[in-house]
């Protein structure tokens, strides 16, 4: 597994979490269940979908989740649980999860709003795996969906993901190599996500290997003396014609040269040309260094003959939009065979109540239409329901699925969203709409907690 140790994911959480987590007990509310779900509150200016990743690293840490006695002992010391009674850690010591998860497969567009992932369990469990949960799938998501918006402008020519030595700590790089590859990367540079995840690993030579030769096409020689047809020269560590140049001269056999800094429109024409007149027309050209899908696709459109992209720091980070506004909410919580429903009315902050599914509506020709957010209770005959069941009783419905599914899924839900809902700029807004039955329990639910205004003070509205 590519999450953290599985067996130190019960303190992977921030602490509030777990004081709530004691005072849930000490209150006699551990055993309430909760349903809680995982939204983006609103889409970055800059994307107008998003495409779901993360899910997979969600339901491994459900089903290592616990506490060991150590970290037990650490919280028991602890200042923040001095409240706490001893029965709570023994308490802690057996928790595991039970609940149930419904969940959005990986490699689903999503909009606003819509819930990627549903839990319900008792509130402990549930509560504790907010922080964890956030932090894995909005990192995936955004940068599948960085990923998604870089293939598009590529237009056909293959994307290499580079960026684990950019990346925010070595996991991230992991995960992004993942993340990327829902999202149409051919590759990445990572080897470790090779060995893990079987995703195709690519690489070339640094300039170190060149500048440690007192002559480039020495260093040129050796490295294609090695590897052969595979090989790809790195030829702009002085001159890019040059090094082309040279790369011809030597007479051996090379897969394509990399261009890594400078004009890349014009410098690929002019390599495109030397080669071309040197006898090879299939040798491939590849760029790297800083691009993103605005510089690639201003590159495809003045025609730059350039076969692959590798593309690091802007992907991995997803530098023009690095944060989703991701939220984790309370919807409904069930005590004493009552359920009462919940919603948080703050400005701009406000979250719906109760069990929900998204609905999705399509065109004759399989596209995209509209989607309705709506109670999970609904029925929508003409839709597809996009939450599906993963967990039951905190067991596995189905085997996980392979990551090249995930990416295929990727592949045909991107093909299935009309082209004015995923331009890279000015993109329409795609219609997401509140079912009646949600917005009537919302106002319900409202109606319980507004206060009417009293001679002396204010009180509760009964319902």
């Amino acid at each position: 597994m590519i999450s953290p140790s599985p067996d130190r994911l019960g303190l992977l959480t921030d602490l509030y979490e777990l004081t709530m987590a004691a005072a849930y007990f000490e209150s006699g509310k551990s055993q309430d269940v909760a349903t809680f779900e995982l939204s983006v509150r609103t889409l970055p200016p800059q994307r107008s979908f998003l495409l779901s990743a993360g899910l997979e690293q969600a339901v491994e840490y459900f089903q290592n989740f616990s506490f060991q006695a150590d970290e037990i002992d650490f919280l028991r010391k602890h200042s923040a649980f001095e409240g706490a009674s001893p029965a709570f850690f023994e308490f802690l010591a057996q928790l595991r999860f039970t609940g149930t998860l419904w969940a959005v497969p990986e490699g689903t567009v999503v909009f606003a709003e819509e819930p990627l992932l549903r839990v319900t369990a008792p509130i402990v469990e549930a509560q504790i795996a907010e922080t964890y949960l956030l932090a894995m799938l909005t990192y995936q998501t955004t940068v599948a969906t960085k990923t998604a918006r870089i293939v598009q402008a590529a237009a056909g020519r293959g994307v290499v993901e580079f960026g684990t030595r950019r990346a925010h700590g070595p996991q991230a790089g992991l995960l992004a190599a993942r993340a990327s590859y829902i999202g149409g990367c051919m590759g990445t540079s990572n080897t470790l996500a090779g060995f893990e995840l079987g995703i195709p690993i690519y690489g070339t030579t640094a300039h170190s290997w060149t500048m440690s030769f007192e002559d480039e096409e020495e260093s040129f020689r050796r490295f294609a003396e090695i590897y052969g047809p595979k090989t790809v020269l790195l030829i702009d560590t002085y001159d890019p014609a040059e090094g082309v140049r040279k790369a011809l001269h030597l007479g051996l056999p090379f897969r394509g040269v990399r261009l890594d800094s400078g004009d890349f429109l014009e410098n690929s024409r002019q390599v495109r040309k030397i080669l071309d007149e040197g006898g090879r027309p299939d040798a491939q050209i590849l760029a790297s260094s800083d691009l993103n899908e605005y510089a690639i696709q201003t590159l495809v459109e003045n025609n730059a003959p350039i076969d692959l992209f590798g593309v690091g720091t802007e992907l991995v980070t997803s530098r023009d939009a690095p944060a989703l506004s991701g939220v984790y909410k309370l919807t409904e919580i069930e005590s004493g065979g009552r359920v009462r429903y919940t919603a948080k009315f703050s400005e701009s902050k406000i979250s719906y109540p109760g069990k929900k599914q998204v609905y999705r509506f399509s065109g004759p020709e399989g596209e995209y239409t509209r989607d309705v957010l709506g109670l999970a209770s609904e029925d929508f005959p003409e839709a597809e329901g996009l939450l599906t069941p993963v967990l039951e009783n905190g067991k596995r419905l189905s085997p996980p699925p392979l990551l090249e599914k995930i990416r295929e899924r990727a592949a045909k839900n991107l093909s299935r969203l009309p082209e004015n809902f995923r331009r890279l700029e000015d993109s329409d807004t795609f219609p997401v709409e509140k079912s009646a039955s949600l917005q009537n329990l919302l106002e319900e639910v409202r109606s319980r907690y507004t206060l009417l205004p009293t001679g002396a003070g204010s009180k509760e509205k009964s319902s």
